[in-house]
């Protein structure tokens, strides 16, 4: 499996964002994307995911399932945590394992593995900041999906998640799937390439 993204181009406001930007992440490869703000790095994420439209170039994922589209094979995790404050933790993830497919064992298991397991049924208005951004890591922990488009991880994670986060990034990697990930630092991929943007303001 590859991701291949040719010559792509983003506007927007009226502002050209980036242009030109060729680049391929293969099976069990992660690529960082790093760069000052407001070069592009986020803009570049949703528009894999899908929220931004490309006004130039094209976004193939080569033997992923022809039947979806590259978004679809997606988990965005955004700097705004995609969460209902009115539902509880555990109805959250469920929210988005019904509408993505999956069963409630892998749920109870995600929730588990980020620490989770015992607030299920908190609502998530009372979470901290770290505890809404480990739900949300849940999502990509319970709904298998090849691709992971990662704004920023590790913000608002304590040292004892960032390293949960980097463990399961790693296993994502090993059980051959794709990461592509917009920082400003280290977020515990050792290994991944880089992809810098810069210049435009």
């Amino acid at each position: 499996m590859r991701l291949l993204a040719t010559d792509l181009a983003c506007i927007r406001g009226g502002r050209e964002v980036f242009s030109g930007l060729t680049f391929t992440i293969s099976a069990g490869q992660a690529l960082l994307v790093l760069g000052p703000n407001g070069v592009g790095k986020s803009s570049l994420l949703r528009l894999i995911a899908g929220l931004v439209r490309h006004t130039q170039g094209a976004i193939v994922l080569e033997d992923g399932d022809p039947e979806l589209s590259v978004a679809e094979q997606a988990h965005y995790l955004g700097h705004q945590d995609a969460l209902k404050p009115s539902l509880s933790v555990r109805e959250n993830l469920d929210f988005w394992a019904q509408m993505l497919g999956t069963t409630a064992s892998a749920t109870d298991r995600a929730l588990a593995i980020v620490g989770l397991g015992t607030i299920v049924d908190l609502p998530a208005g009372y979470l901290s900041a770290g505890q809404r951004r480990r739900l949300s890591i849940a999502r990509l922990v319970a709904i298998k999906r090849p691709i992971w488009l990662l704004d920023e991880p590790t913000t608002a994670l304590d040292v004892a998640s960032q390293a949960v986060l980097a463990s399961l990034m790693g296993a994502h990697l090993k059980d051959g799937g794709l990461i592509l990930a917009a920082a400003h630092g280290p977020i515990g991929l050792d290994a991944a390439a880089e992809l810098r943007l810069g210049g435009k303001q």
